[in-house]
């Protein structure tokens, strides 16, 4: 569960916030060292004093692909160790985390973030099929559909065993 700031802004909202300014000023930059989240938390300033929360979440509680440890947010993803990026629909997570929190509410953060969440909508939708071509586990789908192309799969499977004993 995360814990309201001052401002009332909930910690998880925060670091979603932090990490989209991130993504908006590099659009270059795939992902992020969970230090410069924390970094970007601290000059933006959006807590009086930067709640140590900020790490734990960026590196546990909003990260969509590992378990929930209380947390259970689908706010970043862990694309190495130590770097995060925002979710994005298409990436895998921990079923737990299965109807989680995403975005934050727009009513929830202040008003000068509200336009994040439209950027966020368009950032969101970049080509799924380009990011699935460009994933290196998925561009192997279909590979070898053409060792059976001129036989069965089981006079094939009968040809490998050939001279066993």
């Amino acid at each position: 569960m995360s814990v309201a700031a001052t401002a009332g802004i909930k910690v998880a909202d925060e670091v979603w916030i932090v990490t989209a300014l991130l993504h908006r000023e590099h659009p270059e930059t795939v992902d992020f060292a969970v230090e410069e989240i924390v970094d970007r938390a601290k000059r933006e300033g959006l807590s009086k004093n930067l709640r140590k929360v900020i790490y734990v979440h960026a590196i546990q509680h909003c990260v969509a692909n590992r378990a929930p440890n209380s947390g259970r947010y689908r706010m970043l993803v862990e694309t190495a160790p130590g770097r995060r990026r925002l979710f994005r629909a298409g990436d895998s997570y921990d079923p737990a985390r299965e109807g989680a929190k995403i975005v934050p509410r727009r009513e929830e953060i202040p008003a000068r973030y509200i336009s994040l969440l439209d950027w966020y909508r368009d950032w969101g939708k970049d080509d799924v099929e380009e990011r699935i071509k460009n994933d290196p586990l998925l561009a192997l789908y279909g590979d070898g559909k053409d060792l059976w192309a001129d036989e069965k799969a089981d006079d094939y499977v009968r040809r490998l065993r050939e001279g066993w004993e």
